[in-house]
């Protein structure tokens, strides 16, 4: 996916010229022209996609962000948007400035990707339109291709439902000063307000409908945004981000939607728009209708290779459908969750890896997990355990390919999870050959419970299962040519805002050893341990799985 080397200013209107608004004004209603009635700064400003040169900036202009239109409260006018980019936090050493139309037809939101900057450096940017200037945001380039710096800090995170909780997580994670985010999927969720409701009830709403049109998709992302906690996530560093389903819908699959519907590459390709719009995204993720490429590689030097994948607009439909089932679909050879093409694209970049360190980032659980504990492998449809000869191929080329440190990170299952992969889990003395490591939700199915290490029934009979928690949080790690460490942090409530952070459990990896070795585990004091029997700890993890009640 080659882009020509120059500095690009664009707006992220889907196409080169001519994009106009896609949703009429009200009958009666005059389009408002005149200067900006207040600042339209309102829902930050990211970066993303960090390459040795450059990186993408971002911001939307809304001074309503909740406008049923979608388009902000915004004057029905292209807007002159100021850009800076500095090497100090107050601009006192400003190494690029310019400036970029925000258009109606993209809701107002811009995108500038720079390149020709120096490697492996940190800068600061902001943003001007008339009399307003945006918060200052953090980013830095990668390093050179042939580098291997000394670490990486990254921290990965997915599933945030604004309903379910405050976004304390991404507060924490900004504390945390990370120099990489990777978001797996589930930035928002389509609901209309008190259809998903979490144990315990909801603590805030969504407004509007549930998301289907482009004016729907765009004040939702508009209300996430809003919230000063991920805001704050996003302004800390550079952001590498990837869907899932509730981006859309509740487990679509390519053209197949959840539930029959006629509409249904409408509603994909407005979410696709608005995803755009509001994400630190390059222009070669430009959507073109219901197609959107969004697997691509962002390299750490020679330390890392992150293979970001895209699990949901190239599978197969789910199987026997969603939930768990003992499913023949699910060995059937000839289905893919990835598609061919994009199988063919990841096998060749573990043959052409020269990293210490090769890591999948995307969606859905890797590993296996059969919830039954007799003869019958009673499996998740909607994960790779739903396309087990997919996940065999793309497991037998890391290892024909002689990948020296495979690891695989993981989002949708609003629980911490760590596990060792396996070629064959049938026979749990075969080798390791992998690492997954599942963050849990930042919000989505609220407060959860802090669960005693080892006492997830499924370990029983899935013994590559080697830590399971039920708290709200993300994963921290810290990526060095000789390991990498991975911290499992918790909250122990997201039902009120300011929750304190806790490392529930580390684990490192070793260069060159797959597979987990624990290096901390530490209950949350206070948390509100619970003893509970099997069963309903079994029945609760199915009902994440599945994600409506």
């Amino acid at each position: 996916m080659p882009i020509s080397r120059r500095t690009l200013l664009l707006s992220s209107a889907v196409g080169a010229a001519g994009a106009t608004t896609l949703w009429p004004l009200a009958a009666g209603a005059a389009p408002y022209r005149g200067p900006l009635r207040s600042d339209p700064f309102t829902l930050g400003v990211a970066s993303g996609d960090p390459e040795p040169d450059g990186f993408v900036l971002w911001t939307r202009l809304a001074v309503d962000p909740l406008a049923e239109d979608g388009l902000g409260g915004m004057p029905d006018r292209a807007i002159r948007v100021g850009w800076e980019l500095a090497a100090d936090e107050r601009f006192h050493r400003v190494i690029r400035r310019g400036a970029i139309l925000a258009r109606p037809g993209s809701a107002h939101a811009v995108h500038v990707e720079l390149d020709g900057l120096s490697p492996g450096r940190e800068f600061f940017y902001r943003f001007h339109a008339e009399r307003y200037t945006s918060p200052t945001g953090r980013t830095r380039t990668t390093p050179p291709h042939w580098a291997t710096p000394a670490s990486l800090a990254m921290s990965f995170v997915s599933c945030s439902q604004y309903e379910h909780g405050y976004f304390t997580a991404y507060r924490r994670l900004a504390e945390d000063e990370p120099e990489l985010i990777l978001h797996l999927g589930d930035y928002q969720y389509e609901y209309q307000a008190g259809t998903y409701v979490a144990p315990g009830g909801n603590p805030r709403d969504h407004q509007g409908p549930e998301t289907v049109t482009l004016a729907n998709y765009r004040q939702r992302h508009a209300q996430y945004k809003t919230d000063p906690d991920l805001q704050a996530a996003h302004a800390v560093a550079p952001w590498a981000v990837v869907f899932d389903d509730h981006e859309i819908e509740n487990n679509w699959a390519d053209e197949v939607p959840e539930q029959p519907d006629p509409n249904f590459p409408a509603r994909r390709a407005a979410a696709f728009q608005a995803y755009y719009e509001n994400m630190p995204l390059r222009r070669t993720s430009i959507p073109r209708g219901i197609d959107m490429q969004l697997y691509r590689r962002i390299r750490w030097g020679r330390l890392a290779t992150f293979h970001l994948l895209d699990t949901r607009q190239f599978r197969d439909d789910q199987g026997c459908g969603d939930g768990y089932k003992d499913c023949p679909a699910a060995y059937d050879p000839a289905r893919s969750i990835t598609g061919a093409e994009q199988e063919a694209w990841l096998l060749d970049g573990f043959h052409r890896s020269s990293a210490r360190w090769d890591v999948l980032g995307q969606q859905v659980f890797f590993g296996q997990r059969d919830n039954n504990a007799g003869p019958a492998e009673v499996v998740s449809m909607d994960s790779w355990d739903g396309y087990q000869a997919s996940r065999q191929r793309i497991t037998q080329g890391w290892v024909d390919a002689g990948v020296r440190n495979p690891v695989v990170l993981t989002g949708d299952v609003h629980a911490h999870w760590a596990d060792e992969l396996k070629l064959d889990y049938d026979d749990p003395t075969s080798r390791t050959v992998g690492t997954e490591l599942v963050c849990s939700s930042i919000t989505s199915t609220g407060d959860g419970v802090d669960v005693p290490s080892g006492t997830h029934p499924w370990t029983a009979w899935n013994p590559h299962l080697k830590f399971y928690n039920n708290q709200r949080g993300y994963v921290r790690t810290t990526i060095t040519p000789d390991a990498m460490t991975a911290d499992f942090v918790v909250l122990p409530y997201v039902s009120r805002p300011g929750a304190p952070a806790h490392t529930r459990a580390s684990f490192v990896i070793e260069d060159r050893v797959p597979g987990l070795t624990k290096i901390a585990d530490s209950p949350t004091p206070g948390a509100g341990l619970r003893a509970e029997g099997s069963a309903d700890l079994g029945a609760e993890t199915v009902r994440q799985e599945t994600e409506r009640p």
